[in-house]
């Protein structure tokens, strides 16, 4: 299109022409704009960096605005594990990747950090990764060439934090358009654990819970039983004493999941339980005492009883009337009347 731009002929399509432009900057900054990704990993709870379990998997999906043509770069850094890879962006916009439990259950305990790279406005990866080399490399520069950064992998390189802060500083740089996200993890063991219980009685009802990485989701096997049972002939009699059940692990805190299980303590006998949680589908145990007394506990004879203070009332309460009771005199009432009279006519006679 052709814009005739002499001022003095043609005013209205200087001010025409302008707005144009102006509008096509202010589009071009919504449909791209400077914070491209939204990140959002799928059981995160309300922190970024969560514990998962060897064999769990781990999916992070969100929202790549602008629809890049080449995807978006996802980078995986730990220490002594790298992986470069790129994401295709779906229709709307939405992108997902998974750690499938096949690729967890092998990798080592610690901590692991995930940088997802959005090319912004010239449709290219700024920052890449030369696997010849193991170095990343500066593509956008003034002069042209290409300049090597830092070393990612293989002998001399950055490791772990390190290395995640490097990139991280290397893509926001001010000759770099590229944007990008990061979230980060930990992978440990499975592992289970259970809260304090504590001592309780015969016809209790209570709740036994306690923490795990397994992902939320995951179910567990809860059981309690008492510590004399034992398996017995088939021809003999025995007394089981006890509860279990399946219980499915909810999102938590603090990087940890969730789990409960309730007990009804009423057919209890007298006893110490072993509590004992293990995994249903990964290879996962954890075990716990408690005892349960006979009986209801009972108040010390010691033991200060409050009672309620019968000389106060309420603001909004009249107190009742006080009665006052006399003893009674030990003569009668007429009797002493006609004494009193006898004695004034004898008086008046003399």
């Amino acid at each position: 299109m052709y814009w005739n731009c002499t001022m003095t002929q043609k005013p209205l399509r200087w001010i025409a022409a302008g707005c144009v432009c102006l509008l096509l900057i202010c589009t071009a900054l919504v449909v791209i704009p400077a914070g491209a990704i939204n990140l959002d990993p799928a059981g995160s709870a309300s922190s970024n960096t969560v514990t998962i379990a060897n064999g769990d998997s781990v999916m992070i999906h969100g929202i790549a605005t602008g629809h890049p043509q080449n995807g978006l770069q996802l980078w995986i850094i730990s220490n002594n594990y790298l992986k470069v890879t790129t994401l295709p962006v779906n229709d709307d916009n939405t992108y997902l990747y998974e750690l499938k439990p096949a690729d967890t259950q092998n990798l080592a305990s610690g901590q692991y950090f995930f940088l997802v790279q959005h090319p912004m406005m010239n449709g290219q990866f700024d920052i890449v990764y030369d696997p010849s080399t193991g170095t990343i490399i500066n593509r956008q520069l003034s002069d042209g060439n290409n300049k090597e950064i830092f070393k990612l992998s293989g002998s001399g390189s950055l490791q772990g934090p390190d290395s995640a802060q490097a990139l991280m500083n290397a893509i926001g740089s001010q000759n770099v358009d590229d944007t990008f996200a990061t979230y980060s993890f930990y992978i440990s063991p499975p592992d289970a654990l259970i809260n304090p219980i504590g001592n309780h009685y015969v016809g209790d009802k209570f709740t036994i819970s306690g923490s795990t990485n397994l992902a939320a989701g995951d179910e567990l096997m809860v059981e309690v039983t008492s510590s004399s049972f034992q398996p017995t002939d088939k021809n003999q009699g025995s007394e089981f004493s006890g509860a279990s059940g399946a219980v499915t692990v909810v999102p938590g805190s603090n990087g940890y999941n969730h789990w409960s299980f309730d007990v009804d303590a009423t057919a209890f006998k007298p006893d110490e339980y072993i509590v004992k949680v293990s995994g249903i589908t990964q290879d996962v145990t954890g075990s716990t005492y408690f005892n349960i007394l006979p009986g209801q506990p009972v108040m010390s004879a010691t033991t200060a009883i409050a009672l309620p203070d019968t000389t106060t009332f309420p603001a909004t309460t009249t107190p009742p009337p006080v009665v006052v009771t006399t003893p009674k005199s030990p003569i009668p009432c007429w009797i002493a009347l006609c004494v009193l009279a006898i004695i004034t006519l004898v008086r008046k006679r003399n």
